[in-house]
């Protein structure tokens, strides 16, 4: 595998090295988000439905946002400005006035040249008039869209098989359907509904009688006279740094270290196909003169194991279903088996340079959590109830940004705190500083801190990071991370402590040329498997990883883009474990023309999961994909769309994976008998 790994390496410099004249082209995008969601796949070892994100983004640049009539609710969704740049916008335009030309940005106190190449494609410097504030007006001058997806794998699985055999057969079809309804007018009024089925799922018949599996439906309206936001239907709450609830898009530790801040709207519209980890009622967000206050309530089935006690036949849930998956027999059984009642809110005082709140949530369960006694487990959420409280606050001085929040359960003596810092050292360097303390009772539903672990409990953990930019064509990224969990976790069955370190160089000459570099070490304690004295036995274990990115543009229509990447696992240990991965990607897009399309090969090998490796693949519109790799194989995937007309646009993605030592692919109902896995998605989507 060595001497593999070095072939692809001097295979991927050489591709480098291969094209060095310079153009002013436009600009590729940034890599930074696509890392972002690589390391949230990563940690979750799961992939996201909530496509909400790209939805924003595409909105955006289809009608760009006002820069001089954005608010600081309105330039967060922009993930990767910092509270400070958003806060010294906003204080240049009160003392200057509004902007001419959106690369008036470069006078503004943290906006460099990089930072501006990024927003540049979803802003423009308007007249600073606000939208319509006439709902008549904002009902007919808006977008309608409607969006129809069929994906699915097109070898057969063991589960779509008839069979009397155990695992049971999957009840329905091997398609999975989304159809999307959706008006959209600039971010302000939005409504829409939303119809999904999984694979596997029925359709019109058995446990899905009405259609589809799932429907989800919104209205939502923002800045309507004193009426900052009003959601009625789906929607997701976002309290403090997510020590309470945060059911919004929540990234990680990145090579992006200024983005630690839990930072977006309180309450925002939900139409992704998730079927978890959002709010069925109404909430409202009122602003009076300093004053913010924001109230909620919802009512909801939700899906999970419920076990009928012998002695007494009361029921309680032994653990709920975040997948939305309803195949088997027994799945479907758990189907919407729970009434869960949640309310809450907050209540903010604002001032130009800094702001303080309270937040308070409660949730009431139709049977109470009753999760499996292991040891780890001895401080979870077992109630039918739970309520939590917190405080929040933030502050901005000059070049400096401080933020946190401290959480408690009423009756409980947990504490959860996170305190973080935002710091412009310098032109060409900026600074972050980020402490948690979760005590190991703490407990919450649908949080999302800045955490190491999935869930804000049992944590404590310093991590700093730092950004400089030594040359304009220089960055250097780097954070350190320092944590411990003085409770049992999942898979670890003692305290145990840890530490992850992130280096990395980009390198961007020109607009055509991009190339990065990192390296991590993570160390993290495991329980030891195949443990030949049957004993619980934990280890600390060192994961490396290193990575190698060059993306290039030949032309106004073509760009390249390439990476090599290595990962080892217990290094000379004896679990140790290494893999390697290689891709080159070519991306389509003639100017002028309705038609763009990407390809890429990959080559990957690992010993075993231990050294499995992740990679962002471009998929079709407000989709994406991050599978995750082992063994030994090859990807390819092929994405095309065209514009039928103005307002019709079709995709279609194929791809396929090719493990050459294995016979079949998968386990339990995914078994695929043979070695190929292809996996097909079509989608067209009407504006008007």
């Amino acid at each position: 595998m060595k001497r593999r790994f070095f072939i692809l390496l001097l295979c991927t410099v050489g591709c480098m090295l291969l094209y060095t004249r310079v153009s002013a082209q436009e600009e590729v995008p940034l890599p930074d988000i696509e890392q972002q969601f690589e390391n949230l796949a990563e940690a979750d070892e799961s992939e996201t439905q909530d496509d909400s994100y790209w939805q924003q983004m595409q909105a955006f640049r289809r009608r760009p946002l006002d820069i001089n009539a954005a608010t600081e609710s309105d330039l967060q969704v922009f993930r990767w400005l910092t509270d400070l740049q958003i806060q010294n916008l906003l204080e240049y335009r009160r003392l200057l006035g509004r902007l001419h030309n959106v690369l008036e940005l470069q006078a503004v106190p943290g906006w460099d040249i990089e930072t501006i190449a990024r927003t540049r494609p979803f802003i423009t410097a308007g007249n600073g008039q606000g939208p319509a504030q006439m709902l008549r007006q904002r009902l007919r001058n808006g977008e309608h869209s409607l969006l129809i997806r069929f994906s699915r794998f097109l070898e057969t699985q063991r589960g779509f098989i008839p069979r009397d055999t155990l695992p049971p057969n999957y009840a329905g079809g091997p398609w999975r359907t989304l159809v999307r309804y959706k008006y959209n007018y600039k971010n302000t009024l939005q409504y829409g509904v939303l119809g999904e089925k999984d694979p596997g799922e029925q359709f019109g018949k058995g446990a899905q009688r009405g259609g589809f599996d799932f429907y989800s439906a919104h209205f939502f309206v923002r800045n309507y006279g004193k009426i900052h936001l009003l959601a009625l239907g789906d929607y997701t709450v976002n309290m403090g740094q997510g020590l309470l609830v945060y059911q919004s898009l929540a990234f990680r530790k990145s090579v992006d270290v200024m983005n630690i801040k839990r930072q977006t709207d309180l309450f925002r519209p939900y139409n992704s196909p998730a079927e978890f980890n959002f709010f069925r009622g109404a909430a409202i967000a009122m602003q009076f003169g300093r004053w913010y206050v924001g109230v909620f309530g919802a009512h909801q089935r939700i899906s999970g194991n419920a076990v009928v006690a012998e002695e007494d036949s009361s029921l309680s849930v032994t653990s709920l279903n975040a997948s939305g998956l309803f195949r088997t027999r027994g799945e479907i059984e758990d189907r919407f088996g729970i009434r869960q009642a949640a309310a809450g809110g907050g209540l903010q005082y604002r001032q130009r340079r800094w702001r303080a709140g309270v937040n308070a949530v409660h949730y009431q369960l139709s049977a109470p959590l009753n999760r499996n006694p292991v040891p780890y487990n001895q401080f979870a959420f077992n109630s039918r109830s739970l309520t939590g409280i917190s405080a929040d606050y933030s502050y901005t001085y000059r070049n400096l940004h401080a933020f946190g929040e401290i959480a408690t359960n009423p009756g409980n003596d947990a504490i959860a705190a996170v305190h973080g810092l935002l710091l412009n050292v310098h032109r060409q360097v900026d600074f972050s500083l980020l402490h948690r303390s979760i005590g190991k009772s703490y407990q919450s539903l649908y949080a999302r801190a800045f955490t190491e672990g999935t869930n804000p409990i049992n944590e404590r953990g310093l991590y700093t990071g730092m950004s400089i930019r030594p040359h304009p064509h220089w960055r250097l990224d780097m954070y350190a991370d320092v944590f411990s969990f003085p409770w049992l976790r999942f898979r670890v069955d003692r305290p145990s402590h840890g530490h992850e370190y992130l280096v990395q160089a980009t390198w961007k000459p020109n607009k055509q040329w991009e190339a990065y570099m990192r390296f991590r070490n993570e160390k993290k304690a495991l329980n030891l498997s195949n443990n030949p004295l049957n004993l619980p036995q934990t280890e600390d274990f060192i994961r490396q990883n290193w990575r190698l990115q060059v993306s290039y543009k030949i032309s106004p229509t073509f760009t390249t883009r390439m990476r090599t990447e290595a990962v080892w696992f217990d290094k000379g240990g004896p679990a140790a474990s290494q893999g390697v991965l290689l891709f080159a990607d070519l991306f389509y897009k003639p100017l002028g023309k309705p038609i763009a399309a990407n390809v890429r090969w990959q080559f990957f090998e690992t010993d075993d999961f231990n050294g499995r490796l992740y990679a962002y693949e471009n998929d079709i519109l407000y989709s994406y994909s991050i599978p995750v790799f082992s063994g030994k194989g090859h990807r390819a995937y092929l994405n095309i769309n065209y514009d039928i007309t103005r307002r019709i646009t079709a995709w279609v993605r194929i791809g396929q994976t090719f493990y050459p030592d294995q016979k079949t692919i998968g386990s339990g109902n995914d078994l695929i008998q043979g070695n190929r896995r292809t996996d097909l998605r079509m989608q067209v989507r009407f504006a008007f």
